[in-house]
């Protein structure tokens, strides 16, 4: 599985205020670093969790073979699009008939191919993420992001050594965890 995300979401600025406001900070000299630290706590509060946080319109990758196949994001909202990729690189849309879609309660989604044809891979397109903005957060995804993004702006300078995210946030994000058996 490859996911590219196509549009992805927007950090507004009560973000950003909420994330200065922590740090103390009331100047503007450091929001685009501020902002970088804000993604990549969005991104690090995804591979915690399990769980996309904020909508965004994605695109993962998958082998072109008959059957069930299972998008390994989540929560997925809605699948709108499915495309053959031939060995060239080459992509062609497949009619709305002939795939099925299936969203679980849980938020999997998954695609059906009956028939792939010669297709190599399809790239299916869906929307997906646990809040439609940044203000429709849980209060504690919401603040374990601020508070990764605060420790991560304190420790710049330092070893960088401690593993992430830290016991708080993880605390903060816990209850949002989502594990698999294999």
């Amino acid at each position: 599985m490859k996911r590219v995300i196509l549009t992805p979401a927007t950090l507004p600025a009560p973000a950003l205020a909420e994330l200065k406001q922590w740090l103390g900070i009331t100047t503007g000299g450091d929001d685009a670093p501020l902002t970088a630290l804000l993604s990549a706590a969005l991104e690090t509060c995804e591979a915690f969790t399990g769980t996309l946080p904020v909508e965004a319109e994605c695109e993962e990758l998958l082998p072109a073979r008959a059957g069930w196949h299972r998008l390994a994001t989540r929560p997925v909202l809605a699948i709108a699009a499915v495309e053959t990729i031939a060995a060239d690189g080459a992509r062609s849309a497949l009619a709305s008939g002939s795939w099925e879609a299936d969203l679980d309660a849980d938020g999997t989604g998954r695609v059906r191919l009956p028939s792939p044809g010669a297709a190599s891979r399809v790239a299916v397109r869906f929307t997906a993420g646990l809040a439609p903005e940044w203000n429709a957060l849980p209060e504690g995804l919401r603040h374990g992001i601020v508070r990764l993004a605060a420790h991560q702006h304190r420790e710049r300078d330092g070893s960088g050594s401690a593993p992430l995210p830290p016991a708080s946030v993880a605390a903060l994000w816990r209850p949002w965890r989502r594990m698999r058996l294999t």
